[in-house]
């Protein structure tokens, strides 16, 4: 291999878990570009259509990986590794990112870093200032995964409470397919939250310790409109606003109720949220008035670095470009995989 020592560290990552192609290049730990490329072709179908998604990553991820070395500034020749996303996700669309990334290093004749899509979301808070202390929890909310870490230190992470059904995302996803809404329904819920009141009470599953539980959630706020409904036909429609308020409400109660349990019995003042779900206006403004409440510090990564992005999986493969860990060209994506 290459022998880049005593000169920059330059890593190009490739993200391409679920159904955005993206790559990012960063230099001495400062992302310099970030790229990213969605698929608009699953919206007819209500969710990720997987064989789709792996056809689109192949057509997209020679111009986005163009595009973010030419953002940068950077030619391949200087490029000192390369990090990609292993898993989890989706093993179709992990195959076409692995597939490049091992091609790439192989014919560059540098090393390979394998990324952890969780831990790299929780990595994108040291993708700009302010930037959490160690230790710090931090809540990830995606679509497929709801969990509360302990942060000790960049590559040092314990879950300690995880979701036993559905993941928070899907909640969110799965209540906009029954009130008839497009997906990805998330954005579309927390819009129509803005402008309405949380006046429908949903319960909140029971669940013992750190974990989480969102099945339960779904199936009582569907018997809820199919009861409305046989009273008024019309109740989601003219209702549309309070409903996604309320449906909102609770799945952030959910959340910050159980973020609540663990940062008071850990003594962790140092507060944090990742993932798609990040970007949701109830959870980050809950987090903001439960952390001035409590006294805590919070931290909220900038939108880009919220959803699927190779910016994240960048500042994760750094870390382990600089504790040396690299992974031979016999590795293979993992549609599942601990942390």
């Amino acid at each position: 291999m290459n022998d880049k020592k005593g000169e920059k560290v330059i890593i190009l990552a490739i993200e391409s878990s679920c159904d955005d192609t993206s790559a990012a290049v960063i230099v001495d730990g400062e992302i310099k570009s970030n790229r990213i490329a969605n698929q608009s072709v699953h919206e007819q179908y209500g969710g990720v259509v997987p064989e789709l998604a792996s056809r689109a990553h192949m057509a997209n991820i020679v111009p986005v990986v163009k595009s973010a070395l030419q953002d940068a500034g950077v030619t391949q020749s200087e490029l000192s590794a390369i990090g990609f996303t292993r898993g989890p996700g989706l093993l179709g669309s992990l195959i076409v990112g692995v597939s490049f990334a091992k091609s790439l290093a192989l014919s560059l004749d540098i090393p390979l870093i394998e990324v952890h899509h969780m831990n790299a979301h929780i990595l994108a808070h040291f993708a700009e200032d302010p930037k959490p202390k160690f230790p710090f929890l931090c809540l990830t909310v995606s679509g497929g995964h709801t969990q509360i870490v302990r942060v000790d230190d960049y590559l040092d992470m314990t879950i300690l409470g995880t979701t036993i059904d559905d993941a928070a995302g899907e909640a969110f996803d799965k209540t906009g397919k029954i009130l008839g809404l497009p997906y990805p329904a998330g954005p579309i819920i927390d819009k129509y939250a803005r402008e309405g009141e949380a006046i429908y009470t949903f319960t909140e599953p029971k669940v013992d310790g750190l974990n989480f539980s969102f099945s339960g959630l779904k199936t009582s706020i569907m018997h809820f409109l199919q009861k409305q409904m046989k009273k008024d036909d019309q109740f989601i429609n003219n209702n549309m606003n309070n409903i996604c308020a309320s449906v909102q409400a609770r799945i952030v109660s959910i959340l910050l109720n159980k973020l609540t349990i663990a940062a008071e019995s850990s003594n962790i003042t140092q507060i944090a949220i990742a993932g798609g779900v990040s970007a949701n206006s109830g959870l980050r403004n809950g987090l903001i008035d439960l952390c001035q409440e409590k006294g805590w510090n919070h931290f909220i990564p900038a939108f880009q670095y919220c959803t699927d992005n190779a910016g994240m999986i960048a500042v994760s493969a750094y870390q382990k470009y600089l504790a040396g860990q690299f992974i031979g060209q016999e590795v293979t994506p993992k549609a599942r995989m601990e942390m």
